[in-house]
């Protein structure tokens, strides 16, 4: 038998990681000391530890091996893990290149006096939610509080409650002078049937949303989309829906136009991914 410390050094791991597999089951001494608590191992141990310690280095977790020392899988049963473990650490090398180009993308936007915010752009999946909106042609972007009235009248006569944030959809290719052609929408937590120009739907989610979140007034908010819109080319995605502004803190909530919370939101794929380049 083999001493704990002897065990660990002719097997090149550490006393720590065999005491931890010991209190995880996966490697137990063959004989503890009744009087002293030393622990012992054997040499027939050696090819349990050597399987952990190979997993290990292949990427499998501790908890991972325990199941796999438990069900000693067969030749197709090892096929199957590591073919799930090959697609496991792909999946992860991708993550991480496209990680790695946002990276190099920002570091040449700073490289060119760059705009901090894009430090800032957050990628993330957005679920559909229930709303209560109106789509209509306004004179300009400030003119949608009208929408949000009958909206809100809406809700008062049918006794609906709303769930924030206030979400305005732009379905314009780009910023306009006049003649906005936005859809206001407003998430609601019960339903009853629209009225008018008031329409009670689904709006939809998006598996990739590009989002930066923007804090003072409204009319400093061009200079947020720009730096989302070079941080969407220098990271090679393609828009592929109108974008949105969810508004989190609004002039109803705060007289301080320096305190409104407005988070931008534009639905994007990979550019090698859209069917038209």
């Amino acid at each position: 038998m083999f001493k704990i410390g002897e065990f660990a050094r002719f097997n090149r791991t550490t006393v720590k990681a065999l005491r931890h597999y010991d209190a995880l089951g996966l490697l137990q001494p063959g004989e503890v000391d009744a009087f002293t608590g030393y622990r012992y191992y054997t040499a027939e141990q050696m090819p349990r530890l050597s399987r952990i310690l190979a997993m290990r280095d292949l990427g499998f977790s501790l908890e991972e091996i325990r199941l796999v020392l438990d069900r000693d899988p067969d030749a197709a049963g090892w096929s199957d893990l590591l073919a799930y473990k090959h697609a496991e650490i792909r999946a992860h090398l991708s993550a991480e290149q496209d990680r790695l180009a946002r990276i190099e993308a920002l570091m040449k936007r700073q490289e060119r006096g760059g705009i901090s915010v894009s430090q800032d752009v957050v990628v993330k999946k957005v679920d559909p939610v229930q709303v209560a909106s109106i789509r209509a042609i306004i004179p300009d972007y400030g003119e949608q509080q009208p929408l949000w009235d009958e909206i809100f009248s809406w809700m008062e006569r049918n006794h609906v409650k709303m769930a924030p944030p206030l979400t305005a959809v732009f379905f314009d290719i780009g910023y306009k002078d006049s003649q906005v052609d936005v859809e206001v929408a407003c998430p609601i937590a019960s339903t009853a049937p629209g009225a008018g120009r008031v329409v009670v739907r689904m709006l939809p989610g998006a598996t990739e949303m590009a989002t930066v979140v923007h804090t003072g007034p409204y009319e400093s908010m061009p200079s947020t989309y720009a730096a989302l819109m070079h941080w969407i080319e220098d990271n090679r995605y393609a828009i592929v829906g109108p974008n949105r502004e969810l508004y989190w803190k609004t002039p109803g909530e705060s007289a301080d136009a320096s305190e409104f919370v407005t988070e931008i939101q534009i639905p994007i794929v990979k550019r090698e991914q859209t069917s038209t380049r």
